[in-house]
């Protein structure tokens, strides 16, 4: 089996070069030429690369790791974020089509208006509040003409490797007495790790069922503000013995509307992964686990 991915230096690329590795031939791409082999384009903004390297490498899976990620600058550059999280996948759809292939595709909680209280399901109605959401929504319908897909909507994920929440809260935690964090918008915090791993596993199954095509949603298990993950993070890193100026208890709650931004974030970002559990025989950890490992990893 051959795996084309695209994407490869962020975060789930990165996790997903290890776990597709055992599957077969990977052929990796990063969007800076200058780092594939052959001259093959990971540049989603050049559309006519991305369908000639398809059809060069003839891979039997596809998996797109790459997008439009910025997502107060996306409100400044929709033409770009639209490319990126829209067009590029499309092509990818069409090509994966013409092959036979499955196209593997990451989107996001941000699709959804963040109302209420309850877990988003996968056939809810969307109704993305910003550009990086409308263009996700976008990218999810095009990814969905290829018949052999499986799409991943996520939410609130990290690695050990890059930036994140949790580095950002310790980096201000060493350095202020007090701070003040959002605690009225709801997730699941998911590790790139966690993302990967379920990757895998799903398109081992699915190649052998190909009925299991479909969108499914992909968060670890439970649920917490970026107030409580936030105290979560330094209790962790206190009983690692990180030194840190403020504690669990100097950490304070405040609404979204305090911090104003470009996009509008979505205050309900629970995803309900009942179908995504069932169809492949799954249990997903809950995100104090893959936090927790986060932390001793990076931390000791």
């Amino acid at each position: 089996m051959k795996i084309l991915l695209f994407g490869r230096g962020g975060q789930v690329g990165w996790e997903l070069q290890r776990s597709l590795s055992v599957l077969g031939e990977l052929v990796a791409l990063d969007f800076d030429a200058s780092h594939n082999p052959d001259g093959l384009c990971g540049d989603f903004s050049n559309l006519p690369g991305l369908a000639e390297t398809i059809r060069r490498v003839k891979p039997d899976v596809i998996v797109n790791a790459a997008a439009h990620t910025a997502v107060d600058k996306a409100e400044a550059e929709p033409e770009l974020a639209r490319t990126l999280n829209a067009l590029a996948p499309g092509v990818l759809a069409s090509e994966a089509q013409k092959l036979g292939a499955w196209l593997l595709h990451y989107s996001t909680d941000y699709v959804f208006d963040g109302s209420g209280q309850q877990a988003w399901r996968e056939g809810d109605a969307t109704g993305p509040l910003s550009v990086y959401g409308q263009t996700k929504r976008a990218g999810e319908q095009a990814v969905a003409a290829c018949t052999k897909h499986l799409i991943f909507r996520t939410s609130w994920v990290y690695a050990a490797r890059g930036g994140n929440f949790a580095k950002t809260m310790l980096r201000l935690a060493g350095e202020r007495e007090t701070l003040t964090v959002i605690d009225d918008q709801i997730g699941a915090p998911t590790s790139a790790e966690l993302l990967a791993d379920v990757t895998a596993h799903a398109l081992v199954k699915a190649m052998r069922e190909p009925e299991l095509a479909g969108l499914y949603h992909c968060v670890a298990g439970g649920e917490t503000s970026w107030y409580g993950y936030a105290r979560y993070v330094l209790g962790q890193a206190q009983a690692l013995g990180c030194q840190l100026k403020a504690g669990p208890d100097q950490v304070s709650p405040t609404p979204t509307a305090s911090y104003p931004t470009p996009a509008r974030r979505p205050l309900n970002s629970r995803l309900n992964t009942r179908k995504l559990q069932a169809a492949f025989g799954l249990a997903l950890p809950p995100w104090q686990q893959g936090v927790a490992r986060m932390l001793t990893e990076t931390l000791s």
